[in-house]
């Protein structure tokens, strides 16, 4: 492709250790979370999205939005979780085609039992292998990263 900025060899150590930290982290975190709560990293997620509004609802769009999901990936998710009782859906009383995901009992129970675990292995493989100012430099970064996630062209963001 003519006009490629192509990676030099200090970006692309940089881009594949940032890859392969990521995959790995998610990796531990979600193995974590289903052995000891059977939660999935993808589960926990979406409970913590409903925990963190106070009536524990949200319209799908919020919930995609929030999440930063493809359309189908929630439905097929969301449809899991209500399999297994940690969420329902309630229609909505403003718009009758439209719907809520609201967090059932089950899930506040479950969010609750697994956080213990797995903010300990957040810690244990994530904040305590990092200094304070590694961690602060960490986070300035990933802010900056995001603010250009957000003023970056819609197509772009969406991948095409």
């Amino acid at each position: 492709m003519e006009g490629t900025r192509w990676l030099d060899a200090e970006e692309q150590r940089a881009w594949r250790a940032y890859q392969q930290m990521q995959s790995r982290l998610s990796s531990r975190l979600n193995r974590q979370l289903q052995s000891d709560s059977g939660l999935s990293l993808a589960d926990y997620e979406v409970l913590v999205c409903l925990t963190d509004v106070e009536e524990g609802r949200l319209r799908p769009y919020e919930l995609q939005r929030r999440l930063e999901w493809e359309q189908s990936r929630l439905s097929h998710h969301i449809g899991r979780m209500q399999r297994r009782g940690l969420v329902s859906r309630e229609g909505c009383p403003d718009d009758a085609r439209g719907s809520f995901i609201v967090l059932a009992a089950a899930g506040r129970e479950a969010i609750e039992a697994a956080a213990p675990g797995h903010v300990e292995a957040v810690r244990r493989f994530f904040l305590d292998v990092l200094t304070r100012e590694q961690l602060m430099l960490l986070g300035g970064m990933a802010r900056q990263v995001l603010r250009g996630l957000e003023a970056a062209p819609a197509a772009t963001r969406s991948g095409g």
